[in-house]
């Protein structure tokens, strides 16, 4: 059996794994905490309240839902009232997502205190690591990009 030896890929990517596993854990208390029982519910108001209204399809692609996914996540929030669904004028054939009122005054009250939860998460980090650390991820996540095309 081959052995993982210290910062060999093998090694930084089970790190990386490992440190993935408990920062997504975090992030969904902090989510639940915020009134929010799925993930994807919270990602798609967040997506509509920081770039506006937006076709399903661009939604799930930056939110990374399936189809099927994104479908049943905008129908949840269009029943709850959080969301809209129209056409859009210039392409009959494109729906376009908002948010409602109601949608706006939760995403921003849940964001706010998401967003301060994950700023306590980074404090283990100082000024200087937290760029580095943006920097680094930002380079493997090109990287990776690239590798894949």
């Amino acid at each position: 059996m081959a052995k993982i030896y210290q910062h060999s890929g093998a090694h930084l990517f089970l790190l990386l794994w490992r440190a993935a596993h408990q920062v997504m854990c975090y992030e969904k208390s902090s989510i639940s905490r915020a009134g929010f029982k799925s993930l994807s519910d919270f990602a798609v108001l967040e997506i509509l309240l920081h770039k506006g209204p937006m076709s399903v399809s661009a939604i799930g692609d930056r939110v990374m839902l399936t189809s099927g996914s994104i479908t049943t996540a905008v129908q949840r929030l269009e029943k709850r009232g959080f969301i809209d669904r129209s056409r859009n004028q210039l392409d009959a054939r494109m729906v376009l997502v908002e948010l409602t009122s109601t949608g706006r005054a939760l995403i921003e009250e849940s964001f706010a205190k998401h967003s301060s939860e994950l700023d306590y998460l980074f404090e283990v980090f100082d000024e200087a690591e937290r760029a580095n650390f943006a920097n680094l991820i930002s380079k493997l996540s090109d990287y990776a990009e690239s590798l894949n095309k």
